[in-house]
């Protein structure tokens, strides 16, 4: 089992082991300004990610061989609401990938059309917060392309993932920020081990953010949403397992 740790351990920890980072930087540390920063949930994720080093690295890629005999679920196996449940039954032919919130151009894609972009196929390991990982193929729309053609407003900041199951009667979402949506690896996938993406792994249209744990993956998605902050979104923490289960924001691995 992966451990969390808190946000304050996490700053400690960088502080120390990123070479110095922090110590190093007595008269920040003291400014007013800085200690705002540490005041701020978002604005201390962010301090520490940039901390551990180079985020637009790519993730490991394997081989074919490397495939694991099944790829495991994680999450919801089915949303089984009726309103996905009659998308599912038309092949998801009526399903829409809708941009909204702070883009200069917000639009809606349909399934072909997400299938007649360009596309990028990656074999990379998913990590489980609950301690067990899968190697799988998956085949999607870079994240980027869709970011330019609805082309962000300076304002925002992050981008929230609106789903379309629920849990414990709240729906689900997820939220990265910009240095992870334009990574490379950032996709949002409909193919899985060269399949259509099973409903148990997220039909039709799940995130890929390969950088980060698996429930940062989401599924069923039916909205991204582009913000100036998180404090709006849910309960403010940038996910439901965040706002539920106190999960940590960023997820790297």
């Amino acid at each position: 089992m992966h451990k969390f740790l808190t946000r304050r351990s996490l700053i400690t920890s960088a502080a120390l082991g990123a070479g110095g980072l922090l110590s190093g930087c007595d008269a920040l540390s003291r400014s007013s300004g800085f200690q705002n920063i540490l005041a701020s949930a978002e604005d201390a994720n962010f301090l520490v990610q940039r901390a551990l080093g180079d985020r637009m690295e790519l993730a490991s890629e394997y081989s074919v061989a490397d495939l694991s005999p099944k790829f495991r679920a994680n999450g919801t196996r089915d949303p089984g609401t009726p309103v996905y449940a009659e998308s599912a039954a038309q092949g998801f032919a009526d399903w829409q990938l809708r941009l909204t919130g702070l883009f200069a151009k917000p639009q809606s894609f349909s399934m072909s059309a997400l299938l007649s972009m360009p596309q990028r196929t990656q074999i990379t390991r998913h990590d489980c917060v609950e301690g067990w990982s899968a190697i799988g193929q998956w085949t999607g729309v870079p994240l980027k392309l869709l970011l330019d053609l609805a082309q962000l407003q300076d304002k925002a900041k992050f981008l929230v993932f609106h789903c379309a199951d629920l849990l414990g009667g709240r729906p689900y979402y997820e939220s990265i920020d910009l240095l992870d949506a334009f990574h490379p690896q950032t996709i949002m996938a409909h193919r899985l081990n060269d399949e259509a993406v099973p409903i148990e792994n997220g039909a039709p249209l799940r995130l890929r953010v390969e950088r980060q744990l698996g429930y940062k993956h989401a599924k069923y998605v039916t909205e991204i949403e582009a913000v100036s902050t998180l404090d709006n979104i849910g309960s403010g923490k940038g996910g439901y397992w965040e706002d539920v289960a106190n999960y940590e924001w960023y997820a790297g691995i």
